[in-house]
Formats: structure tokens, sequence, C-alpha cells
């Protein structure tokens, strides 16, 4: 007895384009993000870290001729003189921008916890994620505070040195004129290595014989009223 010969099987057909949507579609809603309580925590986080550590301070969102103005006060409110103190015044600038920032993206998190746009968003993102997403920020707030402070410190630092020097500078400047004086001979500030003009030499001589003048007449009217004023 022969063994039947099996019938083929045919090979099953691509489905048609309308059936391959349609699976599209339900595998759709099977991804819905992240799920997790970690995964959606680095998702709400990845959409805070850019705005807070990029390498360009201004968001394409940003109005760039604020941001010119903020940039500017800082300039304007600590006067840079070296090169140095202009770098440690744009940190400054650009961290106070970021920092500032801040409170708006806070506000945002809760807003879209509280406010979500569809069942899905409340899905994605509810209060508990806000309230992650929130000490994220936090951690941000804290890094750029610290950040901010430690380059006040040293322009601070930097700016003080340097007007201690110059103030020194300026008193040898103003002595050796009074000395040019004495003797009547021309007196070249430059010709002693200062920066100084002769007519800032002269006017910081002349602040410094009206200060040392006013410490004598507080001396007698404030601790020794025994003693004459000084006749003008």
């Amino acid at each position: 007895m022969t063994n039947p010969i099996p019938t083929p099987i045919p090979n099953p057909q691509p489905p048609t384009p309308e059936p391959r949507a349609r699976s599209n579609r339900a595998n759709a809603t099977l991804s819905t993000g992240p799920r997790t309580a970690a995964g959606k925590q680095r998702s709400s986080q990845n959409a805070l870290t850019p705005g807070l550590t990029s390498r360009s301070p201004v968001l394409a969102t940003e109005d760039s001729a604020a941001y010119q103005l903020h940039c500017r006060q800082f300039f304007d409110e600590y006067r840079p003189a070296t090169p140095t103190e202009s770098q440690l015044i744009q940190e400054l600038a650009d961290t106070a921008w970021r920092l500032n920032r801040i409170p708006a993206l806070e506000a945002a998190l809760l807003d879209r916890a509280a406010n979500p746009p569809s069942a899905q968003a409340r899905i994605d993102f509810d209060i508990v994620d806000a309230h992650r997403a929130l000490a994220t920020l936090g951690l941000h707030s804290h890094r750029l505070s610290r950040q901010f402070q430690k380059a006040l410190d040293q322009l601070r630092e930097i700016q003080s040195e340097r007007h201690h020097q110059q103030e020194r500078d300026l008193k040898q400047a103003a002595a050796l004129l009074e000395l040019h004086k004495h003797k009547g001979l021309p007196y070249h500030p430059a010709e002693y290595g200062f920066v100084f003009s002769k007519d800032q030499v002269e006017a910081f001589a002349q602040r410094l014989k009206r200060l040392n003048e006013s410490r004598h007449i507080e001396h007698v009217l404030f601790h020794n009223a025994a003693s004459p004023l000084p006749s003008a």
C-alpha cells in the first residue's frame, strides 16, 4: 500500500495594507512610554536636564535680547578690568540665568501633573512623577547655587586684590608727585612705570589730603574737644 502524497500547505500571503495598519495600531497601544517608576523618572529628568546643563545658557524658546540685558547688568555691576574677571562675570550671569529658569520649570511640572491633556498623559506623568522631577530640580538648584557662589567669591577676591594694589600704586605715585612739586621738577607717572595719568594722580593726592584733614577735624570735634580747630 502506497502512502498518499501529502497535500502541500500554501505559504501564508503577506497581510494587506489595511490589516497591517490595524496590527500597527494595536501594537502601538501596547507601547505607552516608560512604565516603571525608574523609567518614568529618567524620562522626566531628560526633559529638565538640557535646560540646566546645556552648553548654551539660552534655550531656543527664550528671549535672547532679555539674556543680553541680563548679562549687561552683571557687567555693569562688577566692571571687569581683566579677561579673568570678564570670564567669572559671564559665568555668574549664565548661572543666574539658569537658576532663574527653575521656578518656571517647577510650575510647569505641577501644572502638567494636575492638568494632563489626555488620559494617557495622566498615566505617563502623574503627581508622583512630578515630585520626583521636582526633587531633581532641587539638586540642580543646589548645584547651580554653589557654582554661582564659588564664582562670586573668586571674583570678589581677585577684584579686592586689584583694588588694593591700585591704591598702593596711587599712593606711591601721589608721593612722587608731591616730591616733584617740592623740587620744582616735571612729573610724568609713566616714567616710574605707572599706568595712571598725571590728572588721576593729582586727583588722588588731593583726595588723600582732604581725607587727612577730615580725620584731624573728626578727632578734634568728637575725641578731643579741648584742641583748637585748624585755621582755614
